[in-house]
């Protein structure tokens, strides 16, 4: 199989993150956006994030509250 990994993906493996996550949509009920011959949830998945049918968001990091938590004992001492 032939992947065209679409111009608005900054990586092949974004692509695949976001290709698997729709594969498992798949595989517990929801249905295909794309007739096509193959049953498999995988096959399906990246034929429709080809298409830019499924759509993404990138989301940014929460800080991390530990180190937070460590300047303000540090500040209090």
């Amino acid at each position: 199989m032939i992947i065209k990994v679409p111009d608005n993906f900054d990586s092949k493996f974004r692509f695949i993150l976001v290709a698997a996550e729709r594969a498992k949509q798949i595989q517990n009920g929801a249905p295909p956006k794309i007739d096509v011959k193959s049953a498999k949830p995988a096959y399906i998945a990246i034929r429709e994030v080809e298409q830019n049918l499924i759509p993404y968001e990138i989301l940014e990091e929460a800080p991390d509250r530990d180190v937070e938590y460590e300047d303000e004992e540090e500040q209090s001492e």
